[in-house]
C-alpha cells in the first residue's frame, strides 16, 4: 500500500504518548530538506506514560519497523512509509505516525 516517506522531522509517537525518534537517519535521500528513515534503523522512545513492571509492562524504550516500502529502496533497504507497521519494546505496542511530509510517496 503506498504512503508518504518518513523523514526525521515526522511526528511519531508510541501508543502511550511517548515521542519516538530515529537513531539512524538516511543522509543519502532527503525530503523536505531532511534525511529520510529506513526500515532497518531502530527508534528510541522518550516520555512513554506506560507504568513500569508491577503496574504495567512499560515504558516503551525502543521500537523497530516491521514493514516498509516494497518498490522504492535506498542503499538496498526499504523506506519507512506512513503505512508501515512497527513494534515497541518491551510493551509490544505499535508506533503511531501522525505528521509526515506530503510530497514524496512510495509503495
Amino acid at each position: 500500500m503506498p504512503g508518504a516517506i518518513l523523514h526525521v522531522g515526522a511526528t511519531v509517537m508510541c501508543a502511550h504518548g511517548g515521542q519516538a525518534t530515529p537513531t539512524v537517519p538516511n543522509p543519502r535521500v532527503m525530503v523536505s530538506g531532511q534525511p529520510t528513515v529506513l526500515q532497518t534503523g531502530p527508534y528510541t522512545v522518550a516520555g512513554c506514560a506506560m507504568p513500569p513492571p508491577n503496574a504495567g509492562n512499560g515504558p516503551c524504550v525502543t521500537a523497530q519497523w516491521l514493514t516498509g516500502s516494497v518498490r522504492v529502496l535506498s542503499m538496498g533497504q526499504p523506506f519507512v512509509i506512513q503505512t508501515s507497521q512497527s513494534i515497541c519494546a518491551p510493551t509490544g505496542t505499535p508506533l503511531m505516525i501522525s505528521v509526515v511530509q506530503p510530497r514524496v510517496m512510495a509503495t
